[in-house]
């Protein structure tokens, strides 16, 4: 996967905007305002950081040598994935769409609702 693929598949969720606020090579993708997603225009090896279950971020990166603790986040809850690597596409989208829920599940229950489907 390329960045460019892993840009259109965060934009083609529901309700996803991207924005820099950072600076301007680091493209955030939010959901209700929430970012759920880091790519780095800059990194020298293609990546995306992005918000993880604590339920699975330890195996994901004993499993793969494509997952490593996301660099300037809380490591308990963000991986960076290396899109170059030893994870297959459709496993990638898996891990973008599951950090675009774990934004949605901690939004307020009116809001959740309107995502019940995605």
């Amino acid at each position: 996967m390329n960045i460019e693929e892993a840009r259109e598949y965060c934009l083609s969720l529901k309700n996803v905007t991207e924005c820099f606020p950072f600076d301007d090579v680091s493209l955030v993708f939010k959901v209700e305002g929430k970012m759920f997603l880091l790519l780095p225009l800059d990194a020298v090896e293609p990546c995306v950081s992005l918000k993880c279950s604590t339920d699975y971020v330890e195996d994901l990166r004993e499993r793969y040598t494509a997952v490593e603790g996301a660099w300037h986040f809380n490591k308990k809850y963000w991986n960076t994935i290396y899109l170059d690597r030893d994870m297959p596409d459709s496993e990638i989208k898996h891990w973008i769409h599951h950090s675009y829920r774990e934004v949605i599940a901690k939004l307020p229950k009116k809001i959740r609702e309107a995502y019940e489907n995605e």
